[in-house]
């Protein structure tokens, strides 16, 4: 069975991608419309099938980038690296995430397609650069966890723009943080808008889907929403949590936790002891979803607080047991 997803209007039915063989997995619109973005066709899955070998850049070596570089090389694409820096550039190499590399974006000027895998505040400068050295059918995408500024600036400025999302990531950054099936099996957002050519989209799905991902459409300003709940509140609930233990008075008390913490501190506080350039970029550009989350989270919270103050165990209770029935909507163990 298909599961249907709403973009911009279009109703999606989608067969999830569980493994490389892409053979089943197609996207048809629900109804189609000539003025909105078009999912998978069978023209581009015999395209894929037939993996045709494309010039592909990726700006940004590091987690994400050295990961896309790995899996599109092992697709037989030629794949071309651009970093600022030389060591980052010599190590991407050796490790075989690119087929070449180069700090100067000359590099990409036969490039069929771009994906900018910079930090948040680097994207649009980098595109801003970018445009000068590449042939203007190239199709260029970005990976930020933010959508709108990006898509609403990027989009008049390069019409072959497909913004994107993939939901996967680690602890580790950098070159040597880049692994093989990082993306699998894990949600690929694209957020095309009304302009977006259909071909853009096209070539886009027709190379993440070789990564295995799930592929996901909605409108920037709804991925911007989303993730709010989902990646930017967890990471702002989880540096207040290290950081409510860590300034703990009684210093015997203090030291008593840092032994005691095991697992359950260990998955509560991973992604608020994350890079914490990640964590500005993203409250800095989803300000104000973020912000109605942190609101609402606080609003939970003064809840629990209240019932504890007014040792009022049966609503708490009640609370937890539907807490516990609606994490499985999110994620499964």
């Amino acid at each position: 069975m298909g599961i249907r997803h709403r973009a911009l209007g279009i109703g999606y039915w989608a067969l999830a991608v569980k493994s490389q063989e892409c053979t089943n997995n197609l996207f048809f619109p629900i109804p189609p419309s000539p003025h909105l973005p078009l999912p998978l066709s069978q023209k581009s899955l015999l395209l894929h099938n037939q993996k045709l070998s494309m010039i592909i850049g990726i700006i940004g070596l590091g987690l994400i980038g050295g990961s896309l570089g790995l899996d599109l090389k092992k697709q037989g694409h030629h794949v071309l690296g651009i970093s600022r820096h030389q060591s980052t550039i010599q190590r991407a190499i050796s490790l075989g995430v690119v087929s070449q590399a180069s700090v100067n974006m000359t590099l990409l000027s036969e490039a069929e397609v771009v994906f900018i895998c910079t930090p948040l505040g680097f994207i649009i400068p980098t595109l801003e650069q970018l445009i000068a050295h590449v042939p203007s059918s190239c199709v260029i995408t970005d990976v930020g966890s933010v959508k709108t500024p990006i898509v609403k600036a990027i989009s008049p400025v390069w019409e072959n723009f497909v913004g994107g999302h993939p939901m996967a990531g680690s602890n580790d950054s950098g070159i040597e943080a880049a692994r093989s099936n990082l993306f699998s099996d894990k949600p690929y957002v694209l957020t095309p808008i009304n302009t977006t050519p259909t071909q853009a989209i096209t070539v886009i799905e027709n190379l993440i889907i070789q990564l295995g991902v799930n592929i996901h459409y909605c409108s920037p300003e709804e991925h911007d929403k989303a993730v709010s709940l989902i990646s930017h509140l967890p990471v702002v609930a989880s540096a207040s949590l290290i950081a409510a233990c860590d300034q703990v008075s009684d210093s015997q008390v203090h030291q008593l936790a840092q032994k005691f913490a095991s697992s359950g501190f260990r998955d509560t506080s991973r992604v608020g002891g994350g890079n914490p350039e990640l964590g500005v970029m993203m409250a800095k550009y989803n300000r104000e979803a973020l912000l109605i989350a942190l609101h609402k989270y606080r609003s939970n919270l003064d809840q629990l607080v209240s019932l504890i103050e007014r040792e009022d165990w049966v609503s708490l209770e009640q609370i937890l047991h539907s807490t516990q029935q609606a994490r499985s909507k999110f994620v499964k163990d």
